[in-house]
């Protein structure tokens, strides 16, 4: 049967136009004719598709090559990516050997009566072979026996990638092409020109990436059922950073620059220093779940941007926590001088309506017994470890209650004015010295 179409198809296509075959007729090879193709008529005689050129002995040399038609989507959610590509295979079989120079284009449907590799795609996901209108599959045959077999397909393969440094980061992918049952034994894959044989990856156009380089490899993928031959396509794609500049960086560098308002509003105003704090800090928080929820499956990464968000809050936090601190100091500090401003007020009373002489009386008392205290409370304040009177438990003690009060002063905000007039220009500094190294280290390293 395959003899019998493969003829008709084929001397068909050879014949003068006055010959052409018509439907449903077969020429006779036998007349004047035959010299144009002599032996065509048992081109495929004894010819079994399920045997391997060479069967028995040498390898089949398969030299393939690529167009890449297009990179339509490339997911990090799901870590992969999905490609339309123009897979070629040339390969030699001795048994379609014809006399002549020339080619034939035969029906694609023909590909099921010839001997074809078991070509497949590692880490392919999903594919498909396009059937609109037929499928789109060509088999031409030369006049030496060499078959050309062009697919085109569309297919869903994982890529690994690492995305510590998203959105600056540049991931490699990988295209590979190996022999589902044929080991080295049996079939050798070489690509047919090196890297010429792939065409069309210099002009994709991705949305969010730019292809850096690509190569191609051979290698050998060795299992246990043999080493199987296989060959990559291996390209980089960086990723494109002014879209997050845009949508992710500086709104949040504005954000924190919003917070250092509040460092210019007095500390009386409550309300207004509070609702500036308490704004930016919900509106990064908004901003960050916004920036995780495109990558939602690869939370388990600590990316670039998760970092300098974090960054971002956290200033924005430390502003709000710098308010409340001073307003604090503050306030302890005007309730330490109310009740020093009491009795005075109640001294004064008291003066109005005294004499002289009681005055005088009652300021030398008074007078004498702050000097008593405040002699006493010099004493106790300055109290003499080294006195060699003093049990060893009660000299520790003394030391560390010294201690405790050189550190308590230490850190006693004496005038709650200056925490915002230091934080003016700590903050910012800090800030521009934590983006610098940020970015040299994301950018540079």
């Amino acid at each position: 049967m395959f003899c019998r179409y493969f003829c008709f198809f084929s001397v068909c296509l050879l014949l003068p136009t006055q010959r052409r075959c018509s439907l449903g007729h077969v020429p006779d090879l036998r007349g004047s004719d035959t010299t144009s193709l002599p032996g065509f008529e048992n081109l495929t005689l004894g010819y079994n598709k399920y045997l391997r050129p060479y069967f028995g002995g040498e390898p089949v040399q398969i030299a393939m090559s690529l167009d890449i038609a297009s990179i339509s989507s490339i997911s990090e959610s799901d870590m992969d990516y999905t490609a339309t590509i123009y897979l070629r295979q040339r390969w030699t079989d001795p048994r379609l050997v014809f006399h002549g120079n020339k080619s034939f284009t035969l029906d694609a449907r023909l590909v099921e009566l010839l001997w074809v590799p078991d070509t497949y795609i590692v880490e392919s996901k999903k594919s498909f072979l396009h059937d609109v209108t037929v499928g789109n599959r060509l088999i031409r045959l030369f006049s030496n026996g060499t078959i050309l077999y062009a697919l085109r397909i569309t297919t869903t393969v994982a890529c690994n990638m690492d995305l510590s440094k998203y959105p600056m980061d540049t991931q490699t992918c990988r295209l590979q092409l190996e022999s589902w049952g044929y080991d080295e034994n049996d079939v050798i894959f070489t690509w047919l020109r090196g890297n010429d044989s792939v065409h069309g990856v210099e002009k994709l156009r991705l949305s969010q990436y730019t292809v850096e380089r690509y190569y191609t490899l051979v290698s050998k993928s060795q299992q246990e059922t043999g080493s199987y031959p296989r060959l990559i396509l291996q390209f980089e794609l960086r990723r494109n950073v002014l879209y997050f500049i845009l949508e992710t960086y500086v709104p949040s560098t504005l954000l924190v620059m919003l917070s250092w308002v509040s460092f210019w509003i007095t500390l009386d105003s409550v309300p207004a220093r509070t609702c500036i704090g308490v704004t930016t800090v919900l509106s990064m928080t908004t901003l960050m779940t916004g920036s995780r929820s495109s990558l939602s499956k690869t939370n388990c990464f600590i990316k670039a941007i998760d970092v300098y968000l974090g960054i971002c809050f956290s200033f924005i936090f430390g502003a709000l926590v710098e308010y409340a601190v001073a307003h604090y100091s503050s306030s302890q500090k005007c309730a330490a001088k109310a009740p020093e401003e009491g009795p005075a007020n109640e001294l004064t009373k008291e003066m109005e309506e005294v004499n002289i002489t009681n005055i005088l009386n009652s300021s030398i008392t008074s007078y004498k017994r702050k000097i008593s205290f405040t002699s006493i409370e010099i004493s106790s304040d300055n109290v003499n470890c080294s006195d060699l009177t003093m049990k060893t438990h009660e000299k520790i003690k003394c030391v560390l209650r010294n201690k405790m009060h050189r550190i308590i002063g230490y850190f006693t905000i004496q005038n709650p004015s200056n925490v915002d007039h230091y934080s003016k220009l700590l903050f910012p500094l800090f800030f521009m010295l934590v983006n610098v190294f940020y970015w040299a280290y994301y950018l540079y390293f």
